[in-house]
């Protein structure tokens, strides 16, 4: 499995940039106190950390959200789903559980949690119970310009020379050298860790899908999204989107924590 992706490292540098777009136009844009769903917590991929999340945690906090990044340590899906199981317990609501690339996988096996009322995928996987991530690649194209070097403990890297091209074509070359070399790695193993529960069977969820994503075949985004049964919003981006399209990505969690919200009342 050579082909697994996942979004930037500590993109503090990209963020900056990006403020201006990430927030919203007005003060329509804030949520009304009625509103129940008010807590975000999101969950970042492979070869990055949370911090590639800031435009996103800027537009939603400048709305009223209560927004939670998960620092996944990449070991396993074990800690990665027990970092995301602490983040939940701290959280004073319902809330909408965000993951991007592997985060996907993540939030799938974590949003069984009673606090979840609906779930974003950003670009990412999403397996059923039973399945491994691994298998989610079965029958669609190999993304050929997303590579994975793995060391001798088993740990993968985006390979630096295919890191712009198979990553995040959309950003500057100087941010892209800051993501390529803050790169997080992930164990290899986690890959092949069957899911013991599906969140997107009980749960409602969005999906948003960067049509210039090298990392994962089109079809097989489509697919996934399809699968679970999300509303799916396009954006043309790479797979970096969560970083680069942060308005996109804040204005369909906030869909999402309305939707669930209409629901309840």
């Amino acid at each position: 499995m050579t082909r697994k992706t996942t979004t930037t490292v500590a993109a503090i540098a990209a963020a900056a940039s990006l403020s201006a777009a990430a927030l919203p136009a007005n003060a329509a844009d804030t949520i009304s106190q009625d509103q129940s769903v008010r807590n975000v917590v999101l969950v970042h991929g492979a070869f990055a950390d949370g911090s590639g999340w800031k435009g996103v945690y800027d537009n939603l906090t400048k709305r009223g959200y209560r927004v939670t990044i998960v620092q996944n340590p990449l070991t396993s899906l074990e800690d990665d789903v027990a970092a995301t199981k602490r983040a939940l317990e701290r959280q004073d609501g319902p809330v909408i559980l965000v993951g991007h690339s592997w985060g996907g996988t993540v939030i799938t096996e974590a949003g069984i949690d009673a606090k979840v009322a609906g779930l974003v995928y950003v670009s990412a996987l999403s397996p059923d119970a039973g399945e491994t991530t691994a298998q989610q690649y079965q029958g669609f194209a190999p993304a050929s310009e997303f590579v994975i070097e793995t060391t001798k403990d088993g740990f993968g890297y985006v390979s630096p020379e295919k890191f712009k091209a198979g990553f995040a074509h959309d950003v500057s070359d100087a941010d892209v050298a800051f993501m390529r070399d803050a790169q997080v790695p992930i164990n290899m193993s986690a890959f092949g860790t069957k899911l013991e529960n599906a969140a997107w069977r009980t749960k409602p969820s969005w999906a948003v899908i960067a049509t210039e994503d090298k990392a994962f075949d089109q079809a097989m985004l489509i697919h996934m999204a399809e699968r679970i049964k999300a509303k799916i919003t396009k954006v043309s981006a790479s797979h970096a989107l969560f970083m680069t399209q942060p308005k996109v990505v804040a204005d369909t969690i906030d869909e999402a924590a309305k939707a669930v919200s209409a629901k309840k009342q």
